[in-house]
């Protein structure tokens, strides 16, 4: 939890951060969030942008005690409306490329004109979906700092946007990446080398250390730890996996901890396949006390970054079964430090079935997995990113 005692106030000077989730808060938040305590700054001049903002959200309080100030983009229709008439006027000015066509990019460049921050740090989802904002900082000589949580194989840029994306990208203070896989990949989709770029992982909120491994007297207790949107995280391929007769015949149970916009989908996809033994437990915030009940954890991504699930529960000493998403591939050592295998019902299966006849030698691998993240993992690395925007800031 962030605290005030912990906030130094040391430069004069003004940070704004602009986030892309458009969640009230996902797991691409936490590195910028979870940073501002060793920023060398004021937190009053400290401004955080995001589409909406949910007040009542625990992570938003913690920044609220803070004294952050807030702008929200998607205020209502009307200011947008307001905000695109006014510079209506002015787009002849600007390049056609640089998409000041975007309500939400008009009302960021109006604010990034009022407030003149001496840096923006720009916390994309993805590798592309917050270049709009880098744009407005490049047109108005604002540095910036382009975080990058994922980058997907099978979504690239539009053509149309390639020119001003790879622009922005190049002139960026700093680009950084939370996987080799996604720096690699997002080179290759702009056919550019990026040497401003810097791979930094996203901060471990648990301990890293094997908590007990639970009896296995009442069966394997597997659990698929992710926000439930299927384009990303795949779990409609682990229950078309769950319905074969030989995982239906084991004495296993998957519980599915997450809520997310696939919700009712998966929930009736299970009904339909007449699955008994999975069940959706919704969000869980105490990471330790939901690793004390599972033996192992799965999770079939389609695309990912760095996915902190299998990082936290590689802390704890779980064995994890994962797909070859994002920088998994960097992490996982086949049948040593977990499992890997590419996110098709397949390829998934098999990888999961080697877990399975291991099975005895779970506790092991799990207590090798947080080796593993102790001896390869920062400490603190909320705070290798702070001193990266320290360093900036000077």
């Amino acid at each position: 939890m962030i605290t005030e005692a912990n906030l130094k106030t040391e430069i004069n000077k003004k940070l704004a951060i602009i986030t892309c989730c458009i969640d009230d808060w996902g797991g691409s938040e936490e590195l910028w969030a979870r940073s501002i305590p060793h920023l060398n700054l004021q937190a009053k001049n400290i401004t955080l942008f995001k589409d909406k903002i949910n007040h009542n959200h625990p992570e938003i309080l913690a920044l609220n005690a803070l004294g952050l100030k807030y702008k929200e983009l998607a205020t209502s229709s009307s200011i947008l409306k307001r905000v695109y008439n006014k510079v209506k006027q002015r787009i002849k000015k600007f390049p056609k490329d640089s998409y000041h066509y975007n309500p939400l990019a008009q009302h960021f460049f109006k604010n990034l004109q009022n407030s003149k921050p001496d840096l923006v740090v720009i916390a994309q989802g993805i590798n592309f979906d917050g270049l709009i904002y880098a744009q407005q900082c490049l047109l108005l000589n604002i540095p910036y700092v382009i975080i990058v949580q994922k980058a997907v194989d099978f979504y690239w840029p539009y053509p149309t946007d390639r020119v001003y994306m790879r622009n922005v990208l190049l002139e960026a203070k700093q680009i950084v990446f939370v996987s080799h896989h996604n720096q690699n990949l997002t080179e290759e989709q702009f056919g550019v080398r990026l040497p401003n770029s810097v791979v930094l992982y996203n901060p471990n909120k648990t301990v890293i250390k094997p908590i007990p491994y639970p009896s296995v007297e009442k069966g394997i207790k597997l659990a698929c730890v992710a926000r439930l949107f299927i384009i990303d995280k795949g779990q409609d391929i682990l229950l078309r996996i769950l319905s074969s007769q030989k995982w239906r015949s084991r004495p296993v149970t998957v519980s599915f901890i997450g809520t997310g916009h696939d919700d009712e989908g998966l929930k009736e996809l299970a009904n339909l396949l007449k699955l008994e033994n999975v069940k959706f437990k919704g969000f869980e915030s105490n990471i330790e006390k939901l690793w004390e009940q599972y033996h192992a954890l799965l999770l079939p991504s389609r695309s990912e970054g760095l996915p902190l699930s299998m990082i936290e529960a590689m802390s704890l000493g779980r064995t994890v079964i994962v797909s070859k998403a994002g920088g998994n591939n960097e992490i996982i050592n086949d049948g040593i430090n977990g499992f890997i295998g590419n996110a098709t019902e397949e390829d998934f299966d098999k990888a999961m079935e080697r877990a399975w006849l291991m099975k005895d030698k779970w506790e092991s691998i799990g207590i090798s997995a947080s080796e593993y993240i102790k001896d390869h993992f920062p400490k603190n690395a909320e705070k290798d990113f702070a001193d990266c925007i320290n360093n900036l800031l000077k």
